[in-house]
């Protein structure tokens, strides 16, 4: 049994998955917070020389799981570990965000895409000399209607 305690929250606009930005760098300007949790404001420290932090949570809404899968951005069945779909057989989500300032135990970011509510698992810096992969390859995604005009819809609710 692996057990994960949330370390705070997402505060953000969205109630409910219909319209929700899709994927969260680049994409949204929406000016979100992260609440942490008293007991872990102190590992906030030194965080705000960073742009940029990956979230780690948990998809807390998602009902099921399943091993295939019609993405938002795309009218194909995928498999799930080749797509970003929420029914994922362990719901634990990532997203890239911005960093807009922190005020104690309060993180304010710009592009999220969580619903409000949803539990914190963890924050890491994103680091551009580990993280950013030259010569990647997009598989489906390359043929894939574009995340910036396409928001989320109820095919996951």
């Amino acid at each position: 049994m692996i057990t994960f305690h949330p370390i705070g929250y997402a505060k953000t606009p969205f109630e409910e998955i219909d319209n929700v930005p899709l994927q969260s760098a680049g994409i949204s300007n929406d000016i979100a917070e992260l609440i942490i949790h008293e007991e872990f404001v102190e590992g906030l420290d030194d965080l705000h020389g960073f742009s940029h932090i990956y979230v780690l949570f948990h998809i807390h809404k998602a009902k099921g799981s399943a091993l295939k899968v019609k993405p938002f951005l795309d009218t194909e069945h995928r498999g799930i570990f080749a797509t970003r779909s929420p029914k994922r057989p362990n719901p634990i989500g990532l997203s890239i965000v911005e960093i807009d300032r922190i005020e104690g135990g309060r993180v304010f970011v710009k592009g999220i895409d969580l619903l409000n509510g949803t539990p914190i698992i963890d924050i890491k810096p994103y680091i551009q000399s580990f993280d950013n992969i030259k010569d990647t390859k997009d598989g489906w995604y390359e043929q894939g209607f574009d995340p910036k005009t396409t928001l989320s819809d109820d095919r996951f609710a």
